[in-house]
């Protein structure tokens, strides 16, 4: 074996369990790490408490001196804690998380120094922006940029430092992070869904959006990692032929968890405790070496704060355990890709969730509204909601193993269609009294009883309704939730803004009481969106025809999922909605187009790096034995070698063969790089999917190919049966 991999897999198979302690309740230990309510209590006075949770629930601003008031009790209790340094933690658009560190430590003119931190710093900071995507909205030679305390979401201490959650927006006010669209497209939403919520119960005043993501990831030894180029530069493996054993036997999925993995979730969990992630659910996936770690749902802000800050937390502990976590959502080919499910629902201040039925008609009525509305809006923007998730490494997932296809379809199960179906009927107009008593009772009186047995058995939808939410599962596991939530929250607000307006104009023009007005115009929204709903197999070449059929996009690719934010509609629908304007639209597409270029580009060149820096040495070192041994044979058995060699001989015009392959394809996928880097970056996209990255599959064949020929002690990267078996 190679000494490279001799050595990684030797420490891997040495290594002894960590024992992780748990004597303390989680309970005990949960928001231990976070400025929330119970810490503000004992450290701020009674006005800066009140300050706070106003800015909080209503968005009120804190003058200068409650600021400074405020941040002189945060310091005490990060101090208290431990905490020596502060950050303004933000998340640009890398789709990784930023910050900078500065010490509460400050020199005085005398010598001594004191710990110092005002409402200044607690309020706002100016970062360098000069190395953030930035997409036109700066010019490259100017760096300022600022951060905003965003007090929605808790302080908390990571490590020694208090960080800051923060928005993070240019020197002329555009967005520069995933926070800010988010914020304002959560504001959009209560809007539009309180003033709906209102026509069954005038006392709610406020609507939260909420979230619960299912964080699916892969881990694998940091040591077998470390032999392996591609998964430490790309974060999956480009190379390498599949294991005998891989999810075939469906073993893995909700088995027993290694033991290194599960010391690895109940040391994560423990941190994850202490700052206030309400993680609830940890379990084996399909696939070997695949795990899940989904939480309690949180409001759609502080869950994707949560899930960034959780991904960090994850590559820290990780590596702790002398682990390598894989975010990437196909890291292996062959078997299941990870994604980051996000369920998302709609709740009132009145402790009502709009997407769960009740115990009486009316409350039904007003589940169906908040239903039928939301799959209308998935209706009118099934592509806006295909590029919310559009990505180089999501790429691979869709439409494979399981993940949803490209496609964007509603799935509710048979049951509440026949409901639509029901309601479908309902004549135009106003309706008898008949009608009314028909309609309440054995329809929507009804639905409570039809959700019992109504779970979700279609993994292929990509928008699928499981009984109180819906779960977006075409989100990629590298996702920041942000995006997604952006695209989601508005087209939903947009759509019930217009629904309001509909209703409204019935009533007051036509004279229709509120019930008959909800009825004729959800009557109508169940026919307009009727080809996004499907029931069927995603995966199926009958669904992509019918599909087309119905004029549903399929757009399999990034460079074609993004042109839609380009669209008219699209640049009308976020400016209506203020969640953002044409420039930060604009920056958006290029930075998401910029990266999936870079992804394709960096992947290409460590496979071809890796190629002919291993691949082809290590198989002409192999051939060269064959060769000496093929000789050795001429020597012994003189005429009669060939005979004697035959297999040897094979072997040896095998290798050549593939080694052909592998090295021509590199200098052709090189060339054919160099070419699409002259182009504009529109085009440069589309040559990088439609010419680059056909060759990536070529490469891998034949290197593959070269690997079951090749005598395993030679060979110099960790093979995927042993990355995927986790000791």
């Amino acid at each position: 074996m190679n000494t490279l991999r001799f050595f990684a897999l030797k420490e891997s198979l040495s290594r002894k369990p960590v024992v992780i302690e748990e004597n303390e309740r989680r309970s005990a230990l949960y928001g231990k790490h976070v400025f929330g309510k119970q810490a503000m209590r004992q450290v701020l006075s009674s006005d800066a408490f009140e300050a706070v949770q106003d800015a909080i629930n209503t968005g009120s601003k804190i003058d200068r001196l409650m600021a400074d008031s405020i941040a002189a009790g945060m310091k005490q209790w990060a101090i208290s804690l431990g905490a020596t340094h502060y950050t303004h933690w933000f998340q640009p658009l890398t789709g990784a998380t930023a910050e900078k560190h500065d010490a509460f430590f400050e020199s005085l003119s005398d010598g001594s120094a004191i710990e110092k931190f005002e409402g200044a710093k607690l309020v706002q900071q100016e970062p360098d922006a000069s190395s953030f995507p930035h997409g036109g909205i700066r010019n490259t030679f100017e760096a300022r940029g600022y951060t905003a305390w965003d007090p929605t979401s808790a302080a908390f201490i990571l490590d020694t430092t208090l960080c800051i959650p923060t928005v993070f927006v240019s020197y002329t006010g555009e967005a520069l992070d995933n926070k800010t669209p988010l914020l304002r497209a959560l504001n959009a939403i209560d809007n539009s869904a309180t003033e709906v919520a209102k026509y069954f119960n005038k006392s709610v005043t406020k609507v939260t959006a909420t979230l619960g993501w299912e964080q699916e990831y892969f881990l694998i030894d940091a040591a077998l990692a470390a032999s392996r180029p591609d998964i430490m530069q790309t974060g999956r493996a480009l190379l390498g032929h599949a294991p005998a054993k891989g999810q075939q036997l469906d073993d893995h999925y909700f088995g027993s968890i290694p033991s290194r993995a599960l010391n690895f979730m109940k040391d994560l969990e423990q941190q994850c405790m202490l700052l206030g992630i309400p993680v609830k659910t940890r379990h084996n996936e399909v696939a070997p070496n695949q795990f899940e770690l989904a939480p309690i749902f949180e409001e759609a802000n502080l869950a994707v704060d949560h899930n960034s800050l959780i991904m960090d937390l994850m590559a820290r502990v990780a590596d702790r355990h002398k682990l390598k976590v894989l975010f990437h959502e196909k890291p292996f080919a062959g078997i299941n890709g990870s994604g980051k499910h996000n369920n998302w629902s709609l709740a009132t201040d009145t402790g009502v969730n709009l997407l769960s039925p009740g115990s009486t008609p009316m409350k039904n009525l007003q589940f169906l509204t908040f239903f039928i509305n939301t799959i209308k809006a998935v209706q009118d923007h099934e592509e806006l909601l295909r590029a919310s998730v559009a990505s180089a490494s999501n790429d691979h997932r869709l439409g494979a193993n399981e993940a949803p296809p490209a496609i964007m379809s509603v799935f509710i199960g048979k049951q509440l269609t026949k409901v639509l179906d029901e309601l479908e009927k309902v004549s135009d107009g106003k309706l008898s009294p008949q009608e009314k008593t028909d309609l309440k009772l054995n329809v929507v009186g009804k639905i409570p009883e039809i959700l019992l047995d109504n779970t979700d058995r279609n993994r292929t939808s990509p928008f699928a309704f499981t009984g109180n939410k819906f779960e977006f599962r075409a989100v990629g596991s590298t996702a920041n939730c942000a995006k997604p939530m952006v695209v989601l929250n508005t087209i939903v607000a947009k759509q019930l803004k217009d629904f309001k307006v509909e209703v409204d104009t019935l009533i007051e023009s036509k004279g229709m009481k509120k019930d008959d007005a909800i009825f004729n115009i959800l009557r109508e929204y169940i026919k307009a969106s009727k080809k996004i709903r499907f029931e069927g197999d995603g995966y199926s070449k009958e669904w992509e025809a019918e599909a087309k059929k119905r004029k549903l996009s399929n757009n399999r690719t990034t460079p074609q999922a993004l042109d839609i934010q380009l669209a008219k509609q699209t640049l009308s629908l976020f400016e209506e909605m203020d969640v953002m304007n044409s420039i930060e639209l604009k920056a958006r597409h290029e930075i998401e187009i910029e990266e999936y270029i870079k992804r394709v580009q960096i992947e290409s060149r460590v496979l071809g790096d890796m190629a002919r820096n291993h691949i082809i040495p290590t198989s002409i070192r192999y051939q060269n034995l064959l060769i000496k041994n093929v000789k050795g044979l001429k020597e012994i058995f003189e005429g009669d070698y060939k005979t004697m060699a035959s297999e040897q001989l094979n072997i040896i015009e095998q290798i050549s063969s593939y080694l052909k392959i592998v090295n021509e394809a590199i200098t052709e996928m090189i060339a054919v790089r160099k070419e699409a880097n002259l182009l504009d970056i529109k085009d440069r996209a589309k040559s990088y999917n439609e010419l680059v990255i056909p060759y990536f599959n070529k490469i891998r064949y034949a290197s593959d190919k070269l690997e079951l020929l090749v005598e395993d002690k030679l060979w110099p990267l960790a093979k995927n049966r042993e990355l995927l078996n986790l000791r």
